[in-house]
């Protein structure tokens, strides 16, 4: 076996000058190709990373396209990173050369003859990018917005429609565009979604976060109850823009029809005699909410109660904050009518130079409308408060919350004091 071996590693050995020559081809073509290979890589790695807006982009534009000339890529790099855009349009002419069937390369392609004012052929080129990916978003709205600026509103509204039906992120860029032109028209804006509920729940959002309440309202109940359940997520942030607009009266509306709070209801105090539990401040929107802090501690309380089940106690060590306002809940009103709040106070062993009371707040401006008295010291049983209040012109709730009356910056609280029995009703 051994002897065999030797005799083929002669044979090798022993070519003629042509197998060498041929040898050396074959090795110099691998050569060749694993070289053009790398630099293509590099060049295009190069494209990939670079930034137009960099201050060696052309530079770096230049070595990229000199490693790998044929790459649409490196030609892109190379047409944004010149200020001329002459030279771009022939750039870009070899691109969509290259590479014809990639729709992008045709909208800068159409972009760029537009700059130019080359009208005709910069439409040209958005209709082979739509042609191309007819699916995509991205070409309707660069087609929309080239007809919109070239005043054909009815071709815009069409590019504009499909490019909302297909993709949630161009929908809201169709919408403001929409919105901005028509000078806030809902009617031509509510033209786009026609009947397409994803869209539909789109534009309730986009009205909500404009601060339209009544219009996204009435957009979202357009929807059937499956296709609300089936748009869930934008439910959730147009609740969430009512209510960050402060828009409460429509939140707690909303919120309620969502079974996202099943027991939010206007001018009524959740959860007043505390028989559920109380939630964290990031868990409810009108129900109580409670923001742990040190030496100050919320629990319900079934040993102390004035009116069923249980009660709540607000346990102070040595609490010493300027304000306390940790646990506190949003009530809608009506502006302008009169409200009387009612609840009853217990305390014990109650020791501070501030003690805590109960405030209601414009939930709108933060500012106080009234407060009880400082709750008394010591040990006091089961008494009821009434405060009577006029609901501000500018709010569409109150904030019931515990505060404090100010005793320097360093005034702790000791002792206990209990809620029970919040209601509130009109006079």
């Amino acid at each position: 076996m051994a002897e065999k071996n030797i005799e083929q590693i002669k044979f090798i050995s022993s070519r003629n000058i042509f197998g060498r020559v041929f040898l050396a081809f074959a090795l110099l073509l691998t050569l060749l190709f694993g070289w053009f290979s790398v630099s293509w890589m590099v060049g295009s790695m190069m494209a990939e990373l670079a930034s137009p807006s960099d201050f060696n982009a052309q530079a770096t534009a230049q070595t990229a396209l000199n490693l790998s000339p044929s790459d649409p890529a490196t030609n892109w790099l190379s047409a944004t990173a010149v200020k001329d855009d002459k030279i771009a349009l022939k750039t870009y002419e070899k691109i969509v050369q290259l590479s014809p069937n990639d729709f992008r390369w045709w909208i800068e392609l159409g972009r760029t003859r537009e700059q130019l004012e080359d009208f005709a052929g910069s439409e040209k080129a958005f209709l082979q990018a739509v042609e191309i990916a007819p699916n995509y978003s991205f070409p309707h709205w660069q087609l929309g917005n080239f007809y919109l600026r070239r005043g054909d509103e009815k071709k815009a509204f069409g590019e504009f429609q499909k490019s909302a039906a297909g993709s949630f992120e161009y929908r809201d860029q169709v919408f403001s565009t929409l919105w901005e032109f028509y000078d806030k028209d809902t009617a031509k804006l509510e033209q786009i979604v026609v009947d397409n509920p994803q869209a539909k729940a789109s534009l309730a959002k986009f009205y909500a976060v404009k601060e339209r309440a009544i219009d996204s309202l009435r957009i979202w109940n357009t929807l059937t109850n499956e296709q609300k359940t089936e748009n869930k997520i934008f439910s959730e942030l147009i609740l969430q823009a009512f209510y960050e607009k402060k828009f409460y009266r429509t939140a707690v509306e909303f919120a309620s029809g969502l079974g996202k709070e099943s027991e939010a209801k206007a001018e009524t105090v959740q959860n007043g005699g505390f028989e559920s539990p109380i939630k964290d401040a990031a868990e409810t929107l009108f129900g109580w909410r409670y923001t742990p802090t040190e030496k100050f501690d919320v629990k319900l309380d079934s040993s102390s109660k004035k009116e069923g089940n249980r009660s709540l106690r607000l346990l102070f060590t040595g609490f010493a904050n300027v304000e306390i306002k940790n646990l506190r809940q949003y009530v809608t009103v009506e502006s302008g009518k009169r409200y009387r709040l009612t609840f009853w106070l217990r305390t014990e062993n109650l020791k501070s130079a501030g003690t805590p009371n109960l405030e209601v707040a414009n939930a709108n401006d933060d500012k106080v409308i009234t407060s009880t008295n400082p709750f008394p010291t010591g040990t006091n049983d089961w008494q009821q408060l009434k405060l009577d209040f006029t609901a501000p012109t500018n709010t569409e709730a109150v904030e019931l919350r515990t505060g404090r009356g100010f005793c320097g910056n360093n005034c702790p609280i000791f002792g206990s004091v209990w809620y029970d029995g919040f209601v509130i009703g009109r006079q």
